[in-house]
């Protein structure tokens, strides 16, 4: 039995954003890996993400792909969610962050700067960094 068998993960695809392979096969590994994955799909408004945490309070976070460069965009109502307590988890932002090729550090502290967690720009990353923010629920 692993040992996040517990621990649930939210997961969903960006408001503006209709990828639904990536999804798909993140929730399958995040599943293999012991999570319990509410997964909302494609095109999820924010809102949505917060009314799933609601009813999962104890998730220890949203997952947000973004595959169209737009997450700053779809993301952008985050500072208002958290101020009204409607999403109290670390959020989790991956994929490609930013229309264009390249990526900065500036793209980045955009996403952090509206109350993004977590950045990764490697999926390999994501059940390690679950795994560490499940601990606690499980210490």
């Amino acid at each position: 039995m692993n040992q996040f068998n517990r621990a649930t993960v939210i997961l969903g695809v960006a408001a503006s954003d209709a990828h639904a392979v990536a999804n798909i096969l993140i929730a399958e590994s995040l599943r293999e890996a012991g999570f319990l994955v509410v997964n909302l799909g494609v095109c999820t408004p924010l809102p949505e993400f917060a009314e799933a945490y609601q009813a999962n309070p104890t998730a220890v976070a949203v997952v947000v792909g973004s595959l169209n460069g737009h997450a700053y965009d779809d993301l952008r109502d985050l500072p208002a969610l958290r101020a009204r307590g409607l999403l109290g988890c670390p959020v989790v932002v991956g994929g490609n962050i930013s229309v264009g090729s390249t990526k900065s550090d500036r793209d980045r502290a955009r996403l952090e700067q509206l109350g993004v967690d977590h950045v990764l720009d490697d999926v390999a990353h994501l059940v390690p960094l679950l795994a560490g923010l499940a601990q606690p629920v499980f210490a």
